[in-house]
């Protein structure tokens, strides 16, 4: 879910090349791709449409660069644009066990810093935000999907995502907030804060919801007020553990866990989301010896949900509907999608907006912005719109507040 790209691989000499994630992550089985070596690779030239760099390249032939900088630790990606083909298998009820191949614009990084040369997201970023450009917007333009996804996130640090989702009728809901007049990023807006049976006034606030970031920052203001009324109400001893950045840690042992306090946030329409993994528990050789509130102060006014408050849930982003869903991770209606979306969505795709994130907190892309208006071939497939990845798990790497602007 990276801004502006559907996905970034490394590249090294004609190649993405994972050389800097396969020595930290040896217990994956990971891959190159190589533009050269597949049939269905096309070099993006920078008289293409979807290059926005374009008018600075010197020839209108050469191949379509991108930069992309993050303020997480000077993290930052640059190279070359890619048109390849991704596989998706069907999912729902369907028994035909089919799959779909869907055109996607490809990052191959040439240069990469910061996190990247540490091993951050070996396999690769995916673009799943509101940009054209984006994996999901590419599918609903082609007429494949319903213009949604859900994500899944296991207490294993694994996940699932489904594209084309909407989520079971029952789930909850909140709608996403505009950015500077306009629809740029997921982010919705809480009404109220309660730890235990505590309902904090004056606790509102927004936030954007970001898959890729593993943890949870508040506005400086409702992290105090949450923070202080979790250490009153924990019946444990305030500590510090060397390594772990949280403010508000606690010791215990296996054997004498404390009752942890609830962390639940209010939406509009009294809608409730129970956080299931708002603690971190620090193990050492006898097994748990301390917990921290696993939430940080955010700078702005704009926090960032994190992965760690999704865990144990169904998230659904529902881009046709603005509004992001959820529900228990083992809820589900049971149903398949339909084959193909019926009608014109209610709120088209975005054009021509490039995309931002509130406060500072990543920086857009030069890359385009605009998807194909014309199906694919891939549309005319009789598959169910439920698509889940083939072959990748979801990376679950902290890059900090980047993934939700693409």
């Amino acid at each position: 879910m990276i801004t502006g790209l559907a996905l970034i691989f490394r590249l090294l000499i004609g190649r993405c090349s994972l050389v800097f994630g396969a020595s930290i992550v040896q217990d994956r089985d990971l891959s190159e791709y190589i533009p050269s070596q597949s049939s269905t690779s096309k070099q993006l030239s920078c008289s293409h449409r979807l290059c926005d760099t374009g008018p600075n390249c010197k020839n209108p032939n050469q191949s379509c660069p991108y930069s992309i900088n993050y303020y997480t630790e000077s993290t930052s990606s640059s190279g070359l644009l890619v048109e390849d083909i991704i596989h998706l298998a069907s999912g729902g009820d369907d028994t035909l066990n089919t799959s779909v191949k869907a055109p996607v614009i490809i990052g191959c990084g040439m240069k990469q810093s910061g996190g990247y040369l540490d091993g951050v997201a070996p396999d690769g970023l995916l673009g799943l935000g509101l940009q054209e450009i984006s994996v999901p917007s590419f599918l609903a333009k082609a007429g494949l999907i319903q213009n949604s996804f859900s994500m899944c996130f296991n207490e294993d640090d694994s996940g699932r995502i489904f594209f084309g989702d909407q989520g079971p009728a029952t789930q909850q809901s909140a709608p996403f907030l505009k950015l500077n007049g306009n629809y740029t990023t997921y982010i919705v807006g809480v009404e109220v804060c309660c730890v235990g049976a505590s309902c904090l006034k004056q606790s509102s606030f927004s936030a954007l919801v970001d898959s890729g970031t593993s943890f949870t920052f508040l506005p400086d203001d409702v992290f105090e007020m949450i923070a202080e009324e979790f250490d009153t109400q924990v019946n444990a001893s305030r500590s510090s553990f060397e390594g772990y950045s949280w403010k508000y840690c606690y010791k215990t042992s296996s054997q004498d866990l404390p009752k942890i306090p609830s962390l639940r946030l209010i939406f509009p329409q009294n809608n409730s989301f129970l956080v299931q993994n708002h603690v971190f528990m620090i193990y050492g050789i006898q097994g748990v010896i301390g917990f921290c509130l696993a939430i940080q102060p955010a700078d702005g006014d704009i926090g960032t949900i994190g992965q760690n408050f999704m865990t144990g849930y169904r998230v659904v982003f529902d881009r046709e509907n603005l509004k992001l869903g959820w529900s228990r991770g083992d809820e589900g209606d049971g149903k398949t999608l339909p084959l193909t979306p019926s009608g014109t969505p209610r709120n088209p795709l975005p054009t021509n907006e490039q995309q931002s994130t509130p406060g500072g907190h990543a920086v857009s892309p030069a890359v385009a912005v605009n998807a194909p208006s014309k199906p694919s071939a891939a549309s005319s497939q009789l598959i169910s719109t439920r698509f889940c990845f083939l072959k990748w798990v979801l990376p679950l790497y902290l890059l900090h507040r980047v993934v939700s602007a693409s």
